[in-house]
């Protein structure tokens, strides 16, 4: 037994080893999540602990390379972290893989789990200047479109985003979505995972994927589930091996006490109940990647709308990624207001009018931002009986607006981009490697207008 338990252990030790600076520390405060899950593989002897040592090598290391690929034996490493078993009362179910570290007094099974805020995060170094090109500070804001010619076209019921901000940017009038839903759509613009049966539905329960899902040579992960094993990578990963700072920060996040609170998410196989005009975890895709939750990036960097504020009044604070999520409510969704109250374009509107210009004021922004405000989900309004309907037009495209201090105002840009564009988009700004179906020969880039490259993608 003594033998077995030290065998992952010196696994999970190597994998550490090259490991200095203040990337370490991480390692110090997962230890205790970490040493369980090895010492618990190795005395069920249902598996090996190297999907974490990869983990922790991979999300620790301080070297200059992204992470942009997944480990070779994906299979193995699935069926260590999902076998393992959990002790009685601690935030996993018995079975289920590692739920994210917690300092705090785990919420009620009924409630979400949430992940406290670090005292003082420390300050992560700028990439080399080499490495990324003139775009350094990019803002991503996602809405629910009520169809292209009510938000961005003739028939605008977003004034603010149509009148306003249209004038100052460039439009991409031919992006669409994968599919009507939001949360398959900005799972593909962070990861480049195509969409499958859970994420499609929403996934109101918090489910892994079968320990049988396993991983194609571009790193797409077969089979369907909500919540992506630990060697799943995305965008935030890539940042962070790559020295350069990421952030969510979600309107409306509380935990289960309605308190604010970073990293909010069911507990692992749990339904997840939304209040009308709460936070849902589907508004948050970071909560569903393993590679963020278990060694704490997530708990570091998700976190409540309002810390958006004081991180962009100075450049050295605002992340070189920033991604700003409404509740569904104030992100124009229908049927997720409370009733009686306002709902749809023009919640969603008002969103962008609060926020946007506190983007656009920054000194990160003015210097050398881009700001994307694109939509997630398809969501057409109803037609009023006696009115006339709206001329029947794809769905999916919703059009999406760019704006730059790099770009020429009023511009338009008529090549067709989805959400593996936005993605490859932001990989190609920051000098990343492209993930999944990011990297697909289909899949184009509108990159090259601010690294004033000649041509697309």
């Amino acid at each position: 037994m003594k033998a077995a338990m030290m065998r992952p252990l010196r696994r999970a030790m190597a994998a550490a080893a090259t490991l200095t600076g203040k990337r370490f520390g991480l390692l110090v405060a997962s230890s205790v999540v970490a040493t369980s899950a090895i010492v618990a593989s190795a005395m069920t002897g249902t598996g090996d602990s190297g999907a974490l040592a990869a983990l922790i090598g991979r999300t620790l290391a301080s070297n200059d390379t992204p992470a942009a690929t997944a480990p070779a034996s994906a299979e193995s490493s699935i069926e260590a972290e999902t076998s393992a078993p959990t002790p009685s009362g601690s935030a996993s179910s018995a079975g289920g893989p590692l739920a994210s570290p917690e300092a705090a007094p785990v919420p009620a099974a009924s409630g979400p789990v949430s992940e406290p805020a670090p005292k003082e995060p420390a300050t992560t170094p700028a990439a080399p200047e080499s490495e990324v090109g003139p775009v350094k500070h990019v803002f991503v804001i996602s809405l629910a479109s009520p169809g292209y010619e009510q938000s961005l076209g003739a028939q605008s019921q977003m004034p603010y985003l149509s009148a306003t901000l249209r004038p100052q940017g460039e439009l991409l009038s031919n992006y669409s979505l994968l599919g009507e839903a939001d949360l398959p759509n900005q799972i593909a613009a962070l990861s480049g995972q195509p969409p499958n049966a859970s994420t499609t539905a929403g996934c109101s329960t918090f489910a892994e994927f079968p320990p049988s899902a396993k991983a194609s040579g571009n790193g797409v992960v077969s089979g369907s589930g909500c919540v992506y094993p630990v060697e799943t990578l995305t965008l935030a990963d890539q940042l962070g091996s790559s020295r350069l700072s990421w952030r969510a920060y979600v309107d409306g996040m509380v935990d289960a006490t309605g308190s604010a609170a970073n990293c909010v998410h069911p507990g692992p196989e749990e339904v997840e109940a939304v209040a009308p005009g709460g936070y849902a975890a589907r508004q948050n895709h970071f909560v569903y990647f393993h590679s963020l939750l278990d060694l704490g990036d997530c708990s570091s960097n998700d976190l409540p709308i309002d810390q958006l504020t004081a991180d962009l009044r100075k450049t050295e604070k605002t992340p070189n990624y920033s991604f700003i999520a409404p509740t569904l409510c104030n992100s124009g969704a229908a049927g997720q207001c409370p009733a009686g109250g306002a709902e749809g374009a023009g919640n969603a509107d008002a969103f962008l009018s609060t926020w946007v210009p506190k983007i656009l004021a920054s000194p990160a922004y003015k210097s050398d931002g881009l700001l994307i405000v694109d939509f997630a989900a398809a969501n057409p309004p109803a037609t009023t009986p006696g009115t006339v309907p709206a001329p029947a037009t794809d769905p999916l495209r919703v059009g999406a607006l760019l704006l730059s201090p790099l770009l020429t105002p009023g511009s338009t840009d008529a090549a067709a981009y989805d959400p593996y564009s936005i993605l490859r988009s932001n990989e190609d700004l920051f000098g990343l490697d492209p993930l999944g179906l990011a990297g697909s020969s289909k899949t184009r880039s509108f990159a090259a207008t601010l690294l004033k490259e000649n041509g697309g993608d």
